[in-house]
């Protein structure tokens, strides 16, 4: 079972963790990762977030992501959220949960789709700062880097 979701409205970590092991006897592993909008990025206080995708387009992406991650990995089930919309401090951004039969698959996977998430998922990320000024973001070189280990890894 392999669940995306681009949304405005926030998520439940505990909601979502009980779709992941419902009838789900097999897998030994759960792993999850929340990012939570943080209040200094790249040497700027920041005070807001406006995140916008193409839709359609952005759960292709998504799914791609899914189906490369399930490839690789023996997962069982995923859940991937990720909000858009204007955000404030604090607020969760993206939600990558995993279940597996071994702990290492799980953590690996949801490693891996978080990488790939920061670099190929097609959003668009602005960030206002606390002086009021509103900054494009690309994806960082620390993305590009730990999204490029695991095109090598697969080579």
């Amino acid at each position: 079972m392999h669940y995306i979701a681009v949304q405005e409205k926030d998520f439940n970590v505990g909601y979502e963790y009980q779709q992941l092991i419902k009838d789900n006897s097999s897998d030994g592993a759960v792993v999850f990762f929340v990012g939570r909008m943080r209040e200094f990025n790249q040497g700027q206080n920041v005070s807001a977030l406006t995140l916008e995708h193409y839709p359609g387009m952005t759960e292709k992406a998504l799914n791609d992501i899914i189906i490369e991650a399930r490839q690789r990995f023996n997962i069982s089930r995923s859940r991937v959220i990720h909000r858009v919309g204007d955000l404030s401090l604090q607020d969760q951004i993206v939600f990558v949960g995993i279940s597996s039969p071994h702990r290492d698959e799980a953590f690996a996977a949801a490693q891996f789709i978080m990488d790939y998430l920061k670099t190929r998922a097609p959003f668009w990320k602005k960030e206002t700062t606390s002086a009021g000024n509103s900054i494009w973001l690309d994806a960082t070189e620390s993305d590009a880097t730990a999204a490029q280990k695991w095109a090598q890894s697969n080579d």
